[in-house]
């Protein structure tokens, strides 16, 4: 039995699956808990989220399955044209009828009456578009024309359609793995400066000319200065942490999901698990999605190939990121950004495309030396 016989049949990461299913276990009770008010309120069923987040576990888990069955060389093959069903669906989106606004934004597309949010596909699709392509590219990462403009001249196109959805924190979190991405595939740091210097003012710029994105960066600074308004979501989040001390006030008691917090079982969610489990709960969250980081990113460092590495490391990247700020946003850390938390937030499109991000690392993690 030679090297790579031995590779291919190597289990995989059993940790990081093990931490994959606390999640998607806490989340699916935590969805319950935090939404069969509202469920019951709108729709008459207090088990209305958790009966669909249920489909969307099941769909997810067999979707990681599946994934981690087939090479995930093969996945090279569907770079450029997952990248232009990525951007097809990111104009699709902004055509009236097809795409749904929710929240004053347009990240939706409408498709036999299901809904389905394509920025979460789209930061998946850039990840395999940039590790394909730099993969290939390792003698010429170092020449800016050759290594650098094509992907950076499709992070524009993409960016540019999403921020007409809008959707700033996506465009934050692809911004985000570009740079990094780029880094790690060897680029010369005069080009990383640069394409920092370049996006640093554009955000800066964003921010400024944005009414309710400047609202969000004042709420941070001062939430009590408008705390009927602009600061009323993360003035309710600092009461969801304070009232739930160090062991909470136990798993369906709590009083913030009473239409006090605004979306509880979606961006806010790690502020119920704080009322209602406490600062244990909490930590113990925190240490998941740690560990997910952590085994992500050995799991990079161990494939048998920069295909391998590039694509764990920029999965593994979104995780960290979106976890980060949704954690970081609900403690008032850092300005809210509306993006969910992976595995634990209700929502299909997030959960399907976070298990599907699993199985890759799942499978690239059974090919590792």
């Amino acid at each position: 039995m030679n090297a790579a016989t031995k590779q291919e049949e190597k289990s995989p990461d059993i940790i990081l699956l093990l931490v994959t299913l606390i999640l998607v276990t806490v989340g699916t009770v935590m969805i319950y808990s935090s939404s069969s008010i509202i469920a019951l309120e709108k729709f008459g069923d207090s088990r209305f989220f958790l009966k669909k987040q249920i489909v969307f576990v099941f769909l997810g888990m067999l979707l990681m399955v599946l994934i981690t069955k087939v090479p995930y060389e093969h996945l090279k093959k569907m770079a450029y044209p997952g990248l232009l069903l990525a951007i097809v669906l990111l104009v699709l989106v902004l055509i009236p009828g097809m795409g749904l606004k929710r929240g004053g934004a347009t990240r939706w597309l409408n498709v036999g009456g299901l809904s389905f949010q394509v920025t979460e596909m789209v930061k998946i699709a850039m990840v395999l578009f940039l590790a394909h392509f730099w993969a290939r590219k390792t003698n010429q990462i170092k020449i800016f024309h050759r290594g650098v403009l094509f992907p950076l001249l499709v992070f524009l196109l993409v960016i540019f359609l999403v921020l007409l959805e809008p959707d700033f924190g996506a465009a934050v979190i692809i911004a985000a793995i570009l740079l990094f991405m780029l880094c790690i595939s060897g680029a010369r740091i005069r080009h990383m400066l640069f394409l920092i210097l370049m996006f640093l003012p554009a955000g800066v710029l964003l921010i400024l000319f944005k009414g309710y994105r400047m609202a969000r960066l004042t709420a941070f600074l001062d939430p009590w200065k408008d705390a009927s308004n602009t600061g009323f979501q993360i003035i309710q989040s600092f009461l969801s942490f304070g009232a739930g001390g160090t062991f909470g006030v136990g798993i369906g008691d709590g009083m913030q999901k009473l239409f006090y917090l605004p979306e509880p079982h979606t961006d806010f969610i790690l502020s119920i698990i704080a009322e209602e489990s406490g600062f244990i709960g909490v930590t113990i969250v925190i240490i998941m999605f740690a560990l997910f980081v952590v085994r992500g990113f050995m799991i990079a460092l161990k494939a048998p190939d920069l295909f391998g590495t590039l694509l764990a490391a920029g999965l593994t990247l979104i995780v960290a990121l979106q976890s980060f700020v949704n954690i970081a946003g609900v403690m008032g850390l850092i300005p809210l950004k509306g993006l969910v938390l992976p595995f634990l937030s209700y929502g299909g499109t997030a959960l399907l495309m976070s298990m599907t991000s699993v199985g890759i690392l799942l499978n690239i993690s059974s090919h590792t030396a």
